[in-house]
């Protein structure tokens, strides 16, 4: 029948059409491929989306604003290396810079500028050792060179410098001196997002096994540490400082509660004497550092 002047004709649903190519009929070759085609594509659209929701880390934290390192560097980057890289961020190490503490926040840049020099120049590293640096007012810095995305091997912790990262609060913490809660807090933000690319639970621990036998235990040897670690854990110095340390507990409970994580049973680490909630995923097992000419801070 023709169609009627400015009238248009519905088409019906494309799952109609097969359902009614699906019946006994004339074209009953053509319905079948036509049956066939449709249960293949459903079918490869739901694997897909199990695929895709298999592939995503389950516990991702929002990653916090980050100050790129152009903004400190200002141009004065020195002749380095093409960035190195590891398959993904397993722990972090808290650092303190051990420079002065009264510091206007403005100033930050400069500051992380002449740790940079310091670094490269009598220190002959080739790039900042730190991946990031926080101020005490929170303000989170890119430090080495890589990309902020991705797991760039840094140069901060001797011995495990693979598949960490290195935070660093710009100051001296040692007993007695307030740390502020800025700081605390942005470095747990920073944690939680660049743990959870990994789903890596912050109050976790994780094995990882020393490359430099000048690290606080011997090249080769296997250690138990802990996903958000400080300093000392892998390296015998003061480093983060006693009052920074003593903050890592509950920057280690920040950092699950952004990933979304439920809180820790006390009674059951109490019984068990272990870190609750080791690391998930690739991060349970023995994992090697690899040597590097630079590693080291403090």
């Amino acid at each position: 029948m023709p169609r009627s002047a400015g009238k248009r004709v519905r088409r019906l649903p494309r799952p109609v059409l097969l359902a009614l190519a699906c019946l006994p009929g004339l074209a009953a070759v053509l319905a079948l491929v036509l049956c066939a085609i449709g249960v293949d594509r459903t079918a490869a659209r739901a694997a897909r989306s199990a695929a895709a929701r298999s592939a995503a880390p389950g516990h991702q934290a929002p990653r916090p604003p980050i100050v790129p390192r152009d903004r400190w560097l200002d141009g004065d980057a020195r002749s380095q290396p093409p960035a190195r890289y590891d398959d993904q961020v397993s722990a972090v190490f808290v650092h303190h810079t051990d420079s002065p503490n009264g510091y206007d926040c403005a100033d930050a840049p400069r500051i992380i500028r002449y740790l940079y020099a310091g670094q490269t120049g009598a220190r002959h590293w080739d790039d900042i050792g730190y991946n990031f640096l926080v101020d005490r007012c929170g303000t989170i810095y890119e430090g080495r060179a890589g990309g902020i995305d991705r797991a760039v091997t840094g140069a901060h912790t001797q011995g495990f410098n693979h598949r960490t990262a290195g935070i660093a609060a710009l100051g001296t913490f040692t007993a007695g001196v307030e740390v502020p809660r800025a700081m605390t807090d942005a470095i747990a933000a920073l944690a939680a997002w660049k743990l959870g690319l990994s789903d890596i639970d912050p109050r976790g621990s994780v094995r990882l096994t020393s490359s430099n036998s000048l690290s606080r235990y011997a090249a080769g040897t296997t250690a138990l540490l802990p996903t958000l670690a400080g300093h000392s854990d892998g390296y015998m110095t003061s480093c983060p400082g006693a009052a920074l340390a003593a903050h890592l507990p509950a920057i280690r409970e920040l950092a699950a509660r952004l990933q979304g994580r439920v809180p820790e049973v006390r009674g059951a680490m109490a019984a068990t004497g272990t870190v609750a909630g080791t690391a998930t995923g690739r991060a349970s097992g023995t994992i090697t550092g690899m040597p590097q000419g630079t590693q080291g801070a403090h």
